[in-house]
């Protein structure tokens, strides 16, 4: 019962975290979330589900788990917004060397990570298995 509880906590403590990691770049969103699922199937069935039932944050796990890829453009979103604000954080609010070194090294890192995700064709909006929605070309 109190191993229950107690993963059920640290669930919505990484559902927290990976929400802030869609805003935060130095916060990963995927493990987080990824955490909170693996949590969450331990000790709720119901938030579970609700987890990977959320459009959004549901969207990070079953993409991931049943590899159905990143969009390019989301690819090129997410590293631009990463180098960014990781870029502006070490010339503007960190002044010791070593600490703009990881920072460096967190972007180089998630860059290359988020670079080896599998690209998801584009147009497809559904991960694969399911009905594919084809996107309207303008």
């Amino acid at each position: 019962m109190m191993k229950k509880a107690v993963f059920l906590s640290l669930g919505f403590v990484c559902v927290g975290l990976g929400t802030l990691g869609i805003f935060i770049p130095v916060l990963p969103t995927t493990p987080f979330l990824l955490l909170a699922a693996y949590l969450f199937a331990r000790s709720s069935p119901r938030y579970n589900a609700w987890l990977i039932k959320t459009p959004v944050l549901g969207e990070y796990i079953r993409n991931y788990r049943e590899g159905g890829g990143v969009s390019l453009r989301n690819k090129i979103i997410a590293i631009a917004f990463l180098w960014l604000m990781l870029g502006y954080t070490a010339l503007t609010l960190v002044n010791s060397w070593w600490i703009r070194g990881l920072l460096l090294l967190v972007a180089v890192g998630v860059t290359t990570h988020l670079v080896r995700l599998k690209t998801r064709p584009r147009g497809q909006t559904k991960l694969p298995g399911s009905p594919v929605k084809q996107a309207k070309d303008a």
